[in-house]
């Protein structure tokens, strides 16, 4: 009996994977669907016997859903891989090119709200799958026609050999202790606070740094978050800045749901975004490690990188905002980082992903090596290549006022000045970017994965940049 629904419910992946709420339209029939699809693509691309590891985070359902995806492939003559337990996406990216696996999946919705859950795929050179790849799935995901038996049980594949069971987190923790020097820093009397946010990097920094080095934040398993989306920007990290604050403690990581993306809190309490940590890692891995290459960012992420790539000779790319555009830039060529705006850092040396536990502790190790706190790394940066602010706000509002505003930019070509400032040129490469004759810009862009318009901007100062915001959102009549 197939599991296919009723009504055929369109399947779309956003700018990281297909995501949609728990039991309207993430459902296990929906997943049968995208599951078919991937594995129509896999033989497609990699002939009669490809291999995936498949691996969940911790939300509602999420080792049923992934056990439910293994069997089906499996049924469909692909070889899985299932993790022991929930797992970040940056472990699955490592394992799928580790293990020389043809793609990852991920059950996971990343940093969306608790009622969601999700789908990612990873390529098989350890990053996003790129959008020629997802194109190939999401042109082969069944209509409500197709039709299928109920997959055949886990025990029985098992048994087949279709499906292995197996611990990647340790193999996983052991490639991180060769690429960071963790003697360093758990031999160092620096105290890390690290907010898992309830995510699937709840326990790595602890298992790699020691009890003594590491205080754990929302370590515990709740598929809810406590109501919190576990997204790591500043608006959800009060209880980090608090804790690290405190005596006794000197920076704070903290993760997404999936622990692909990084936020981190000086020894202050105060908020470091991903554009100071790329621009920091720039002057790290180039002035300390002596090494070289290419600088990928995405639309909305600092020009402070432009900058830094003029001083240092480097060649520097911008593309369009989703971190499956980075990544393929990193696995074929001399990227030393590439990085968004949003927390998803990768830097050479490890996987072209995302690795939000990765980073935070490169991050910590510059701190070891350097003598320096996190609040001292940022002012010498500030100091060598000038200030730069930004800020961004996430508008919920209903679609008619989302189309209505993005309509007006596209007819009108943009804003003609943005508070006060003349605005110079029009960049369109991914949303409507106004640069302005004062070396400021604005960015508005519909979110890829969520109901929301995003309004970016970057200033001289922190009051400048909100008031760029504040001044669009007025002009568009957005709030």
């Amino acid at each position: 009996m197939s599991l296919l629904p009723m009504a055929d419910t369109p399947i779309k992946f956003g700018t990281d994977g297909w995501r949609a709420v728990i039991a309207r339209d993430y459902t296990f029939a929906n997943l049968e669907r995208v599951a078919r699809a991937t594995a129509a693509w896999l033989h497609d691309a990699y002939g009669d016997t490809p291999r995936i590891v498949i691996g969940h985070d911790t939300r509602f359902l999420g080792r049923e859903f992934a056990t439910f995806t293994a069997r089906v492939l499996a049924d469909a003559g692909i070889h899985a891989t299932l993790t022991t337990s929930f797992l970040s996406t940056p472990a699955i990216s490592w394992a799928t090119q580790a293990m020389g696996c043809d793609a990852g999946i991920v059950i996971t919705a990343s940093h969306n709200p608790p009622e969601y859950n999700g789908y990612k795929i990873k390529a098989h050179f350890g990053g996003p799958a790129t959008p020629d790849m997802i194109s190939a799935v999401e042109a082969q995901i069944p209509s409500v026609d197709a039709s299928g038996d109920e997959p055949s049980t886990a025990e029985a594949l098992i048994e087949d050999g279709m499906i292995e069971v197996k611990d990647v987190q340790t193999e996983y923790l052991g490639a991180m202790r060769e690429i960071l020097d963790i003697e360093a820093i758990a031999g160092s009397d620096l105290t890390v606070v690290h907010d898992a946010m309830f995510g699937a990097g709840q326990g790595v920094v602890t298992s790699l740094l020691g009890t003594d080095r590491v205080v754990e934040l929302h370590h515990d398993l709740n598929p809810g978050f406590h109501g919190t989306p576990p997204e790591p920007i500043d608006r959800n990290l009060a209880e980090l800045q608090s804790v690290v604050a405190e005596p006794g403690h000197d920076v704070g990581i903290a993760n997404d749901g999936d622990a692909d993306r990084i936020g981190m809190v000086d020894e202050n309490g105060d908020f470091v975004d991903s554009h100071r940590l790329l621009a920091l890692l720039v002057k790290y891995l180039h002035e300390e490690r002596g090494l070289s290459g290419s600088i990928v960012k995405t639309f909305s992420t600092t020009h402070m990188l432009d900058k830094m790539a003029a001083a240092y000779g480097f060649d520097i790319e911008t593309v369009p905002i989703g971190f499956k555009h980075i990544a393929p830039k990193i696995a074929t060529g001399d990227v030393l980082v590439g990085g968004e705006e949003s927390g998803g850092i990768a830097a050479k040396g490890h996987i072209p992903e995302r690795d939000g536990i990765y980073i935070g502790l490169l991050i910590v190790e510059m701190m070891v090596k350097r003598g320096m706190t996190l609040s001292a790394l940022v002012d010498e940066l500030l100091e060598q290549f000038g200030p730069h602010h930004c800020y961004r706000e996430d508008i919920h509002i209903s679609d008619a006022q989302k189309q209505a505003a993005l309509k007006r930019l596209s007819e009108e070509g943009g804003l003609d000045t943005v508070n006060g400032h003349e605005v110079v040129e029009l960049d369109t490469l991914d949303g409507y970017k106004h640069l302005t004759k004062d070396n400021g810009w604005l960015l508005v862009r519909p979110s890829g994965t969520e109901p929301v318009l995003r309004v970016y901007s970057e200033a001289d100062t922190p009051e400048a940049a909100r008031a760029l915001v504040h001044d669009a959102r007025a002009q568009l009549d957005v709030g």
